[in-house]
């Protein structure tokens, strides 16, 4: 851990650090150091590529994972000297990425601190609330745990049970997410507290799960077996939720000391280094994830599709469903029999038309649930379509069918390549059955234009990024003098495009130089000014202009996507819905429209109605400038009592 920022801080080099501490060491340097030597396109493109490294390192060695955790959980401890913009950005950063693989590697408290580190700086008002509202609670709910822990001991005591029993408050980030998640107040969140009871054997478990159900009532929906069907992280654990003392809800989790050592330190518990460091059997089992991972990623190569790809499949599965043989298949929660199909074998996931759960036949969205059996309905010649990327969940899926939809893409953009050569050949009386040969064509996009073949060279053609007409000429230097002054002068496929879609209206957004093209923003994204955004270039409509993360971009071939930028001093209003989840009580409506009102912004439209639960759902419309004023406006609603939640829509 001391030395993993020698290269990117010091003058040393990985050769010193190899001389000095061994191979070894110098791999773990090497796999956490960021890749600063490198031009970039983008900051992006420089975080996807420090984020494959990582990963390609952790295939080889797992340690690594274990120096860049303990570097980032240090920086996020540390984070409060930073600016604000900063401190949200790496927040975000690591609670999209670290914590989410600190849970994949079983270390729970690492997770649990990095989680709540992020609350801190992402949602400061939201959890020095959470901090201020447990502290006044605490005395009172450590009393009501002592006499919890004394009933339950005495009952363990008297089937002759030995354990070890402790009590915790819940972590602010848990209490918050099932805040947000459910629509909660603070004072509606009942089970605050969790205990821990460790035993000596797997039967003792049970034995102990059956004194708990015999002393107060479970709650219907909330026993988990995680020691029959470990989760994908090995977390074995039981879990259930009784009526306690005073009709409250209180959690349960029943191990024995070897899984709460796994659970608690994860991989890292139990690692044995052999020789080069490999994995055995069983672990190659636990971490088929990483493996899936590292396959994926090599035919990633657009950096905010690797991106997405990583931050979903670091995500734990949590659906367990069974193929008609009687195999276990663990899926991300909310996952489809598509993504059951793509689990299977991609070819199965190409073709699939149609799915079948216990017997019945369902279709493609259908939301599976634990101890489903599923069979999947295929036709051969079928294949995958763009509206898949809206229900599937799952890493996977996604990635195989956006690598099917863009070999589509390229199929077709390669035939418009060569049919446009071959009309401009024809055009100047040069065709021949030599004129269309690869081996020519494949020197000049080597030489010229810096493609890796004949092929690559006629799908920029077919994509409009380079012109037939400029690649006769570099064939063809004597032909230039033959063409007619139409010719000489006709704009490429992208120039046409352009040209039919110019517009004399402003739209704030310049695209490839150009400020007078035909430009909106997607309605699935709804790009801000200040977001970062990516152009596609559509047939008759202009330029649709999408945030970089969006599924719709990232589900479409790169050679599409053009460049565009917000107009520094445009500061056009865009129409913003913001939704907040509150506590119904008289006077928070009139809060919320006059902390908005200060801040200078209109209420265009305001949806309010109750949800029956003691809560109410509001639903505004803003005229909004630019993301930062957003998130002013998100940040303030907040900080106002009532309010549960607040999110863009």
């Amino acid at each position: 851990v001391l030395l993993h920022d020698t290269v990117e801080d010091t003058i040393l080099t990985l050769e010193d650090i190899k001389k000095e501490f061994g191979e070894s060491v110098a791999n773990l340097v090497d796999g956490v150091t960021k890749l600063n030597q490198i031009k970039f396109s983008s900051k992006e493109a420089k975080q996807a590529e420090n984020f494959r490294k990582m990963i390609l390192a952790m295939a080889q060695d797992i340690r690594v994972v274990f120096v860049k955790l303990a570097d980032r959980l240090h920086n996020m401890r540390t984070l409060e000297v930073l600016s604000s913009e900063r401190k949200r950005k790496i927040a975000q950063e690591t609670l999209e990425i670290y914590a989410p693989l600190a849970n994949r590697l079983g270390m729970q408290w690492v997770k649990i601190e990095l989680e709540d580190l992020c609350l801190k700086y992402l949602k400061p008002h939201i959890y020095e609330s959470l901090e201020k509202a447990t502290r006044e609670r605490r005395t009172s709910l450590e009393n009501y745990m002592e006499r919890v822990q004394q009933v339950v001991e005495n009952k363990l005591d008297e089937y002759k049970i030995p354990h070890e029993m402790k009590g915790r408050m819940k972590h602010l980030f848990s209490i918050y997410r099932k805040m947000e998640s459910q629509h909660l107040s603070f004072e509606q969140v009942h089970d605050l507290i969790a205990f821990r009871i460790i035993v000596d054997s797997i039967r003792q478990c049970y034995e102990a799960l059956g004194c708990l159900h015999e002393l107060w009532k479970p709650v219907p929906g909330r026993f988990k077996d995680y020691i029959a069907m470990p989760k994908i992280n090995n977390y074995q654990s039981l879990h259930t939720t009784v009526v306690c003392l005073e009709g409250q809800h209180v959690e349960f989790q029943i191990r024995t000391k070897k899984m709460h050592e796994t659970n608690e330190g994860g991989v890292a518990a139990h690692w044995n280094y052999k020789e080069h460091h490999s994995l055995d059997i069983e672990d190659q089992r636990k971490f088929q994830w990483l493996r899936d991972l590292v396959d994926l990623q090599k035919n990633l190569s657009d950096p905010d599709e690797f991106l997405d790809t990583v931050k979903l499949d670091l995500f734990a599965a949590d659906v367990y469903v069974f193929t008609p043989q009687g195999d276990l298949i663990e899926l991300p929660y909310g996952s489809t029999p598509l993504d059951f199909a793509y689990a299977i074998h991609t070819d199965v996931g190409n073709q699939c038309v149609g799915g079948k759960v216990d017997g019945r036949i369902v279709p493609l969205d259908y939301v599976l649930r634990s101890g489903h059996t599923v069979e999947v309905l295929t036709k051969a010649g079928s294949r995958p379509k763009k509206d898949w990327l809206k229900f599937v969940r799952s890493s996977r899926a996604r990635a195989k069918i956006r690598a099917e939809i863009k070999k589509d893409q390229r199929d077709r953009a390669l035939e418009l390549g060569r049919e446009a050569l071959s009309r401009e050949l024809e055009k100047r009386s040069l065709k021949s059955k030599k004129s269309l040969e690869m081996k020519p064509l494949t020197i000049l996009a080597k030489k010229v234009f810096k493609l890796e073949d004949a092929e690559a060279l006629l799908v920029q053609i077919g994509y409009g990024k380079i012109t037939a007409n400029n690649v006769v000429n570099k064939l063809y230097p004597d032909s230039q003098e033959k063409q007619t002054d139409t010719s000489k002068t006709e704009p490429s496929l992208l120039q046409a495009m352009f040209q039919k879609v110019k517009q004399k209206k402003k739209s704030g957004i310049r695209v490839g130089g150009h400020d007078d093209i035909l430009v909106s923003l997607a309605k699935c994204c709804g790009p801000l000014p200040g977001d970062k955004v990516t152009g596609f270039i559509t047939r008759g409509r202009g330029v649709i202009v999408h945030q970089t993360q969006c599924d719709r971009v990232l589900a479409n071939d790169p050679e599409r996507r053009v460049d565009v930028e917000w107009e520094g001093e445009e500061k056009m209003l865009h129409r913003v819905k913001v939704k907040t989840v509150t506590v119904d009580k008289p006077g928070i409506l009139a809060s919320m429209t006059k902390k908005i009102s200060n801040m200078g912004i209109n209420i265009v439209e305001a949806n309010i109605r109750t949800t029956g639960d003691q809560k109410a759902l509001n639903i505004f419309s803003l005229e909004i400038k630019d993301r930062d004023e957003l998130n002013r406006v998100l940040q303030n609603l907040e900080t106002l009592e009532g309010v549960i939640s607040v999110s863009k829509i």
